[in-house]
């Protein structure tokens, strides 16, 4: 596979996804028999652990394509371990009567860096002391899954909403398991209990928080992605996701055709994988007058986002949350990062 069809297939994939979901995406009457109601929330926090799931682009493309590109194992690829990080984010949810609730969402990729990030936010000891007893799997990618030793170690009992859509792989590193050539392992065995999440239904965690599992097709073996849904009271529906394979305007079609007051967009955050590699396809146009159509107020992007996305999508009028410089203050920084603040990166929040 050459530079060009690799570009292709995992740059461009997450424009056909998205791009995909114009059809369906754009807003206009529903006649939906009967809409789910998820509840409301005052109000959720998001703080970003860890957004760098690698730090060279270059690299991470070359491991791939040595490893028989897009469509091959995650796990029969001989990763560069010095370039691994993690994506992992702390969500802090304000129910009506005030009490709070805490969910991790993902758990990175290397264990070192998830240590590093996790010390730094103090989720290590959020883990420990049960404060956080909920972890959302948002999918099976390797810099979503495979620093799930981070989280054991402080709480093997956690309990984890994870798609169904798992290989016998993922749960023998979930379970206690090593994979030499791909460079992961885990010592510390899940002992918890596994909600094993599949596209059928909506998951309700509490009032106001839904699940929803897409079943879409992902690169390096992995299948189907949860989708967090949240429904802040006076202000409406915000997406949370990983990676948002599923596309940005299928998931606002889906809440507006399924939820209770799901017409109304709040916003998103997370990686909303567009410009992954910092390429450009016109179908990210569509994209954006899409989402101007559902008028969100937040849009809180990082990760898989891509820069280059998110500068258009802020230049095209659309509302992108600023963040900060406070990924300069961890010990390791991307190499595309700019300082532009279009992103919401390592160590900054966003409330909804």
């Amino acid at each position: 596979m050459d530079r060009r069809e690799f570009l292709k297939v995992t740059g461009m994939g997450g424009a056909a996804l998205a791009a995909g979901g114009i059809s369906i995406g754009l807003p206009k009457q529903s006649y939906a028999a009967k809409k789910e109601d998820i509840g409301e929330i005052k109000s959720l926090k998001v703080t970003v652990i860890s957004e760098t799931s690698w730090f060279n682009n270059d690299i991470f493309k070359k491991d791939i394509m040595a490893g028989g590109g897009t469509m091959a194992n995650q796990y029969d690829i001989a990763w560069d371990k010095n370039n691994a990080g993690g994506y992992a984010a702390l969500l802090e949810i304000e129910q009506l009567d005030g009490s709070k609730k805490k969910l991790l969402m993902d758990t990175g990729w290397s264990n070192p860096w998830m240590d590093y990030v996790f010390k730094m936010h103090g989720i290590d000891k959020m883990l420990k002391n049960k404060e956080i007893d909920t972890m959302v799997l948002t999918h099976w990618h390797l810099d979503h899954f495979w620093g799930i030793e981070s989280t054991l170690k402080h709480n093997p009992n956690i309990t984890i909403y994870a798609p169904n859509t798992h290989y016998p792989e993922d749960m023998k590193l979930l379970k206690g398991g090593k994979f030499e050539k791909a460079g992961c392992s885990n010592s510390v065995p899940h002992k918890g209990k596994l909600v094993e999440c599949d596209a059928s239904k909506v998951v309700k965690l509490m009032p106001g928080v839904a699940l929803k599992m897409f079943d879409v097709p992902i690169i390096l073996r992995v299948r189907g992605e949860n989708v967090l849904y949240f429904n802040v009271k006076g202000k409406g529906i915000v997406t949370v996701t990983g990676c948002c394979h599923p596309g940005v305007l299928s998931l606002y079609s889906f809440a507006r055709n399924n939820f209770a007051k799901g017409d109304d967009v709040y916003g998103s955050y997370g990686g909303l994988h567009m410009t992954l590699f910092e390429t450009w396809d016109p179908k990210f146009d569509d994209v954006i007058k899409g989402l101007k159509a559902f008028k969100p107020e937040k849009l809180g992007c990082n990760h898989c986002t891509g820069w280059l996305f998110a500068e258009k999508a802020a230049a095209a009028g659309l509302p992108v949350v600023k963040g900060t410089d406070k990924f300069r203050s961890y010990k390791r920084v991307s190499s595309v990062a700019k300082s532009n603040h279009v992103f919401l990166t390592n160590g900054d929040t966003v409330v909804f």
